[in-house]
């Protein structure tokens, strides 16, 4: 077991002796530097690209806001339309039942004046409830 031991250590102190540092050569360095410019230049094009990409959802928000604007507008215009339509079409109506309630008023004022001299009128409005 010593002797395993022994040997398994030489060779460890053996292999770190004859172990050479690989230098690093000027071709190794040429390398570093295309490999940087390659990653600066990609890293510029992703940039233009991002850029490009945030300008047009910048253009997709403003046409969607736009839209809405112009959505929302016409919506209240129809809403407004739709109020003077309607009381455009009930102003008659109103005028007319006005006018239909006046005569009524005044038919029934002319009865109970005719109901105090006939008594057949007077019989005949405390009938229908007018008298």
């Amino acid at each position: 077991m010593r002797r395993f031991l022994f040997a398994f250590s030489f060779l460890g102190f053996l292999s770190l002796a004859l172990a050479k540092e690989v230098p690093f050569t000027q071709e190794d360095r040429d390398r570093l530097i295309r490999l940087e410019v390659k990653v600066e230049e990609g890293q510029k094009a992703l940039q233009v690209q991002i850029n490009g990409l945030q300008k047009q959802i910048d253009d997709l928000r403003t046409l969607m806001l736009w839209g809405f604007g112009v959505l929302f507008s016409g919506m209240g215009i129809l809403i407004g339309l739709v109020m003077w339509d309607r009381r455009t079409a009930i102003s008659p109506v109103v005028k007319k039942t006005r006018e239909l309630e006046d005569r009524s008023d005044r038919m029934e004022k002319v009865l109970k004046d005719l109901a105090k001299e006939d008594s057949k009128i007077a019989e005949a409005l405390k009938r229908a409830g007018l008298l």
